[in-house]
Formats: C-alpha cells, structure tokens, sequence
C-alpha cells in the first residue's frame, strides 16, 4: 500500500508544504491528499484590501495542483482521530472519513469570538479578547474570503448613502492598523474609526509610531486609545469607561483564535489550541502528526513562540517538509531557520511602516517608512503567493523513493 499523507488546510503552509512532498516524494509510495473548505487559494494577507473594494487575485486550488498527483478534497474538516488516524470531513455529499499514514495539520486560524482563548494580534501569543457579547452576531470580520466580501458588501451600501457612514475598526495589531488604513484611503466618504485597548502602535519603534499617528491623520481616522470593548450592538460598541460609539459597521480585529478540532482530538496544545511541536514541527504527542502556520506552536530560533503570520507559514511549513520527506526515505533532516524578522504594515496603498525586531522580538530603532515601504510590502507579497502558486519550482525533479521502514532513521535529525 501506498504512505497516504494528508493536508489539511490549503492556506499558505498547507498549499507550499502538499506541492513540495509531490515534488520530493515518489507518487510511487505516496498518495498526498488536501482538504480543504474552499476551491481557491485565498490570500488572507490581502483581505482588508478585497473587503475595501479591490480584486484580489485568488487562484483555483485545482490549477495549482495540476500535474502534481496531489488529490484535492473540497469538505470541511470536523474531526481528527490521532488513535484511528482518520480525519472526519463534511461537504456536499453529506462527508465521510479519510484515513491517513503522516498528517500535516495546517488549518490556520480565525477571527477570537464565542469565547474562544485566541492570541492577541500583535504577534504574541496569550489569551486575546474573546467571548466579547455581540461580536458573533454583529462585528465584520477579514480572517476569510465569505466575511471578507460580507464587509465589503456592507461598505458598498454605505458608501452608496449621500451622508456616508460610520466604521468602527476595534483592535489596533496590524490587521486592525491595515484594515482602518485600507477603508479610510479607498473610501473617503466613510467615517472611519480605529479603537486601540492601549497606545497605537506600542510594539513598534517611535518614529515608526509617529509615521503611524501621522498616516491616519492623513487619511481622517480617528483614534481611540486606551479604550476597551465590552459588547457589540448593531448600530453601536460599548466601552468599559460607559462610552457608546455609533457605528454603522463594526470590524473586529481584536485577537485570532485557533480551530477548536486539534484540542478535542486528544492532541497536546497550548490553553489557546495550537498543537505543540517539537523543533522539526513533530506533534509531541503524536509522531505521525505534523504542524504549520497558525496551528502550531513553535519555539523559534530565539527561544520565543514563533507569532501567527505569513513568515512563521512558510519558516514551519519548509521544516515540516523536510521532516517528512527525512523520516520517510530515511535522510537526514535539516534545521531550517525559525525567525520572525520583523512587521510588515500597510497603510494604504502608498504607505507602508517596515519595522525590524531584534532577537527578543522588540522593535528596533530604525524602520522604513512611505512610499519605499509600500512597495516592499506589495512585493512581499507577490513573492508569497507566487511561491504558494509554484511550490514545487526550483526543487530536484528526482523524487525520492520511501526507506522499506520509514521511521526507522526517525532522530537522524541534524542539530
């Protein structure tokens, strides 16, 4: 029988990681599967961009993995059952179960609500604003392409009335920084507000915070600072202080939370879910389960928690790779560097903040600002999506075939 893989998830870890084994692996031996909720590719990193009104690019999952040999498996996934090894999926046919030999679980993350424990989203990890009351059914959210297009719908109606409309931006990480930013420069005729729990900007450097207090001036926001929510209405937020802000659409950004399915499968994660790995993205309760992205828990090369981003994707995503591909065919594995460099804000189209962190993940003095850092920015993500869209380019065309026992040279790991 063939080594069945599995992938779930098809966002930037899961997609790179399914296209590099179907490169590096044997369609002889292996049998690669990815599961995912939607047929596209969806570039979360740009989806304040679609929700203020702009076309994304959003290539078809079965384009990508043409010629490829990988299967692609449109359900959403309910369960997972490390003991069985089966993964429990739903879709239009009413679901089923799919068994699987090496799991790589990469099913991200989404917007904190219905009380679940999140991070907050300035890279590091906690427990994020959660459970918030009316959040579920009021707030706008751009975590996903369907909530992403909700709020862009609402913007458009908005933007439709002669006296325009309120937009109220909670949570001042960088999704919330991007997004307020996004909406404010593409639709002027909005009132747009940003409420920020402490400083704006606190994790970045001074002049960083300063180009960042300058940008919204620029472009109208208003910031709340040291203000914190206690419910969401449908035409108004409620402060701790007793304020009400009117809004006529409330974006939450507060805080990302992971899926609840690793925790109740019986894997071992953090209080906020994610699965903990060991230093080559193994499971450290189940061997033949692996970890990328948002779902793992990853101690980088710094000592610290590796934070949700594009960057840790693709840092874990390539250590996964080549543990599987190692403990399969039995070579060494490599340590692929584990570093957040720094973050990378948009402002707009024609602003950007680049800002650098040291080995202790605090803001370095210096940064890039203006119209150099959005065009940094815009081609950091080109770059990302291309190589999501071609994981398998520049990589040996000989595929390696699987070792008679392939876990036997499990720890021949390289230190």
């Amino acid at each position: 029988m063939k080594h069945r893989i599995v992938v779930l998830g098809a966002g930037y870890a899961g997609t790179y990681v399914a296209g590099t084994l179907a490169r590096r692996l044997s369609p002889a031996d292996t049998e690669i599967t990815v599961v995912n909720a939607e047929p596209d590719f969806v570039q979360r990193l740009r989806l304040h961009q679609l929700a203020a009104g702009q076309e994304i690019e959003a290539p078809q999952l079965a384009d990508l993995f043409v010629g490829t040999g990988i299967r692609l498996r449109l359900a959403r996934v309910t369960a997972v059952d490390p003991e069985r090894q089966v993964i429990a999926v739903a879709d239009a046919y009413g679901g089923g179960e799919l068994s699987y030999d090496t799991l790589l679980y990469a099913l991200g993350s989404r917007v904190a609500d219905h009380g679940v424990p999140g991070v907050a989203d300035h890279g590091v990890p906690g427990v994020a604003d959660h459970g918030v009351p009316g959040v579920a059914e009021h707030a706008f959210n751009v975590t996903g392409r369907p909530s992403a297009l909700c709020l862009r719908e609402r913007l458009d109606s908005l933007s439709r009335r002669n006296e325009g409309g309120r937009v109220l931006v909670v949570g001042d990480g960088l999704t919330g920084i991007e997004t307020a930013t996004e909406i404010a420069e593409s639709r002027p005729g909005l009132s747009v507000t940003l409420v920020a729990r402490g400083e704006l900007g606190a994790p970045l450097s001074a002049g960083a915070r300063r180009h960042l207090r300058q940008a919204c001036d620029r472009l109208g926001i208003t910031v709340l600072e040291h203000t914190s929510v206690e419910a969401v209405e449908a035409t108004r937020v409620l402060c701790a202080d007793g304020t009400a802000l009117a809004s006529d659409a409330t974006v939450w950004t507060a805080g990302f939370a992971v899926n609840p399915i690793a925790a109740a499968g019986g894997l071992e994660v953090t209080e906020n879910g994610q699965i903990v790995v060991d230093r080559t993205m193994r499971s450290v309760s189940h061997p033949n389960v692996y970890a990328a992205g948002d779902s793992a828990y990853a101690i980088g090369d710094n000592g610290r928690p590796l934070p949700m981003s594009c960057a840790s994707a693709g840092y874990t995503g390539r250590q996964a790779t080549d543990a599987i591909v190692g403990r399969l065919t039995g070579r060494e594995i490599a340590n692929t560097k584990l570093e957040y460099p720094g973050n990378h804000i948009s402002l707009g189209r024609r602003d950007g903040i680049l800002q650098m962190v040291d080995d202790e993940g605090q803001a370095k003095p210096r940064y890039v600002g203006g119209r150099k850092a959005a065009r940094i920015k815009a081609g950091i993500l080109k770059m990302s999506l291309w190589a999501t869209s071609h994981p398998t380019f520049g990589l040996p065309k000989r595929k390696h075939r699987l070792a008679a026992a392939p876990d036997a040279s499990a720890e021949k790991a390289v230190a």
